[in-house]
């Protein structure tokens, strides 16, 4: 079998500005993108309290999940980076790695160009290892996972009976 690498695009990161949560709003309005993440688009002050939470992350951690950026054109596609991972259930006390794109920019390696520069800033802020907690039927994020060199650690059942692949990462 041939593999052909092709090489991946170029992404640019940002700590979350207040209007970029209309940005994640827009972009994630779409039922392909929300299939694993509750299924309906979430209300613009989810976005604008998640953004918050990353800029109080970045100041606190080193680390956030960034907006994603397409330098070409300044759009905004998604986000991705790295959070305290937020339920008492699951990976409690592990830090989490993440992303979610505009459905637009699926297949073209944004996600494991901007997982692998989101990586960077975990490992220069000290982080030993990262997790993924990724739906069992996302193929396509558990394929980014395994394009970051992660490995399936276990399949952890949610609360609301969701299988979810646990993935790690050690740094």
């Amino acid at each position: 079998m041939n593999s052909v690498h092709t090489p991946l695009p170029a992404v640019e990161l940002r700590v979350p500005t207040e209007e970029d949560a209309v940005h994640w709003h827009r972009a994630f309005n779409h039922p392909d993108v929300m299939e694993f993440h509750g299924g309906a688009p979430a209300e613009l002050s989810e976005y604008e309290e998640l953004t918050a939470r990353q800029r109080r992350h970045h100041a606190e951690l080193g680390f956030c999940l960034y907006t994603l950026v397409d330098p070409a054109d300044g759009a905004v596609i998604g986000f991705t980076g790295a959070q305290p991972w937020p339920h008492d259930w699951g990976p409690a006390g592990e830090i989490e790695i993440g992303w979610r794109l505009g459905r637009a920019y699926w297949g073209k390696g944004y996600a494991t160009a901007a997982a692998q520069a989101a990586l960077e800033s975990v490992r220069a802020a000290g982080v030993r290892h990262v997790v993924s907690m990724v739906a069992a039927a996302n193929e396509r994020s558990l394929a980014v996972t395994r394009r970051l060199g992660m490995r399936l650690a276990e399949t952890v059942i949610t609360p609301n009976g969701q299988r979810t692949a646990y993935c790690r990462l050690d740094l």
